[in-house]
């Protein structure tokens, strides 16, 4: 998309108008149609992304009302030019118009009914639910905690019962969402078949250039390629928090308890990593004590990693950039703190938004916020409805692919934060910390949109919200709640992108390209070594080729933009496999005698 926030608040177009002729329309029609769409949705752009940008760094009852209101307009019209799109179905059209066609029908992803007042209130109820969650607090030892300060518990505790109050605090904003939530999907499932899919789950897993039920194989696919390196890894860890915690907290089989990963969500597992570290090997430095011992503040992280693309061969950050970002957390006011990336004019107005704190986290946050606006430059010149992705996952990736390299200790050392680079015998610590927070999201990242998908078919009622929820974070993740839920809990609605109404398979299928991206770049490079100690920083030769890869933004399918970079045209986890195949060997090792699996 062409920002993280533009998956729940696309840009608005205005009507077309009354169809210049009757019966069956020529192609030159349905090229007029397209040309004037694109033209007005450019025109409105500005003023939705600007209001949406406003709502989110400075929340209060005014900017809702703004957003809202912009984004009911926008949720109406768009809705209405993807149904006068429908008009053009088996017309004979060029192929970049039928390719813009389709892609306007896919250009919301919660389309309002057509129908008065329809637009407006699902406009209200997302606006309202993103700001709920925004602004949620919860009580802990006398305190107030935001998000960020219960992360900071779940990150750094290693009390059980202190784990359990945090994570069960904030949890409880969820339920404040839930009836909300329950009445959007009913009108997002509404618009959705308005358009001619089967429901909102449909239309979601529609835009992947195939069939949707064909999509869904293709992540089952992909995730029986990489379950059974997650299975390995969650038996691994299950034991070593059994040893620190005990049974009575922690029993040696079945789920783990989901409080102790050091992660609100469970998601990344990489703040345990004192927990689970192996007996035999250390890792000899710190990336957040490297960072502080360094004096990087939040600017000089931003400014790092847009030295990494600058040495990639790609144009620095314009100046309005750092004058217009959100970089760190306001004292005054009320934020959306989830860190994302904004275009807010589709051409050089390019922004990120952020709470960041100088840790390795937000270090590797950093070098991904910015491949997104990296990418939105990079496309700037295509026309209107090219200027996206080739698909949600690679405008997720082209990040991370960044990330894999500014987490390497090649590049510590490249950028001097450190004096030399360790050697083999801090692989398995390496691997280990990576494997914590990458493959440890993947069952996560497939989840999501598969709970998303029964609630939107119907499978899953409100009544059975929570229950589907924590059903499918077991058989995928292997984790269980630290006790009994509430009857009223709506435990998905404490993670943003639930209530934001951003689809999430975009994060799991990053999860496979980045590395796909990242071992074309090696071979590239010309790096011989281990492909988990490749770094990528000053490939200039690289950088070009990357950047023709995503200049050609939403123009073609996706397969053609993977093999522009990796040769490649299927999505493939065997880089997967192959970063992590010595930490694999490892754990499998190490789970002697363990009884894997829940």
């Amino acid at each position: 998309m062409k920002n993280t926030l533009l998956a729940a608040t696309a840009v608005a177009l205005l009507a077309f108008g009354p169809a210049a002729a009757q019966g069956r329309p020529s192609p030159a029609e349905a090229k007029a149609f397209v040309e004037k769409a694109e033209a007005e949705l450019a025109a409105f752009s500005e003023y939705v992304a600007k209001s949406a940008w406003v709502r989110a760094t400075y929340i209060t009852e005014d900017t809702q009302w703004l957003e809202a209101k912009a984004t009911a307009e926008q949720n109406e019209l768009v809705t209405r030019y993807a149904k006068e799109a429908a008009r053009f179905d088996g017309v004979a059209a060029d192929p970049v118009t039928a390719r813009k066609l389709k892609l306007l029908k896919l250009y919301l992803v919660s389309p309002a009914p057509d129908r008065p007042g329809a637009a407006a209130e699902i406009s209200t109820l997302t606006t309202r639910m993103d700001s709920t969650y925004s602004s949620g607090k919860l009580e802990h030892k006398g305190k107030t905690l935001t998000l960020n300060d219960a992360e900071d518990v779940l990150a750094e505790s290693r009390d059980p019962a202190e784990l359990k109050a945090v994570w069960e605090g904030w949890h409880a904003v969820g339920a404040g969402i839930r009836d909300d939530y329950a009445r959007f999907v009913g009108l997002s499932n509404e618009g959705a078949q308005g358009l001619g899919f089967k429901d909102t789950g449909a239309l979601w897993r529609s835009a992947y250039d195939m069939d949707p039920d064909a999509f869904a194989a293709e992540t089952d696919r992909l995730w029986k390629q990489v379950e059974p390196f997650y299975r390995n890894l969650h038996c691994y860890v299950r034991a070593r928090l059994n040893e620190t915690y005990g049974d009575a907290v922690q029993p040696r089989t079945g789920p783990i308890r989901a409080d102790l990963l050091g992660n609100m969500w469970a998601q990344q597992w990489g703040n345990i990593y004192d927990v689970v570290q192996p007996k035999t090997a250390a890792s000899s430095y710190s990336l957040d004590k490297l960072l502080v011992d360094k004096g990087y503040d939040p600017e000089k992280m931003v400014r790092t990693g847009e030295a990494f693309y600058v040495s990639m061969d790609l144009a620095p950050l314009p100046e309005t950039f750092w004058a217009r970002s959100m970089i760190v957390r306001p004292r005054d006011r009320e934020v959306v703190c989830h860190a994302s990336a904004w275009d807010l004019d589709d051409r050089d107005d390019i922004r990120i938004k952020m709470c960041t704190k100088v840790n390795g986290d937000d270090f590797y946050t950093v070098h991904h916020e910015l491949g997104h606006n990296y990418y939105q430059r990079a496309y700037k010149d295509q026309d209107y409805l090219f200027k996206n992705g080739a698909n949600d996952g690679f405008h997720e990736a082209i990040g991370d692919f960044v990330g894999l390299s500014a987490l390497t200790p090649t590049y510590l050392q490249q950028i001097g934060l450190l004096d030399r680079a360790p050697g083999a015998e801090e692989d398995i610590p390496f691997l280990l910390k990576m494997a914590l927070d990458k493959i440890a999201f993947l069952p996560f990242g497939l989840l999501v949109d598969r709970w998303r998908w029964q609630v939107f078919s119907g499978e899953a009622t409100p009544a059975t919200y929570n229950d589907a929820w924590w059903t499918l974070r077991t058989r995928y993740q292997g984790i269980a709640p630290p006790g009994p839920r509430p009857a009223d809990a709506f435990d998905p609605g404490a993670k943003y992108h639930v209530p934001g109404n951003v689809p999430y398979t975009r994060y799991f299928l990053a999860h496979i390209y980045q590395f796909q991206f990242h071992r074309a770049a090696c071979r590239q490079a010309g790096w011989k070594g281990p492909l988990h100690r490749c770094s990528v920083y000053d490939q200039k030769e690289v950088g070009r080729r990357f950047n023709a890869m995503m200049e050609m933004g939403a123009s073609r399918p996706w397969p053609e933009a993977l093999a522009a970079f990796t040769g490649e045209r299927a999505t493939d986890a065997s880089a997967v496999a192959e970063y992590f195949r010595p930490l694999d060997a490892w754990l499998t090792r190490q789970n002697r005698g363990e009884r894997c699996g829940w």
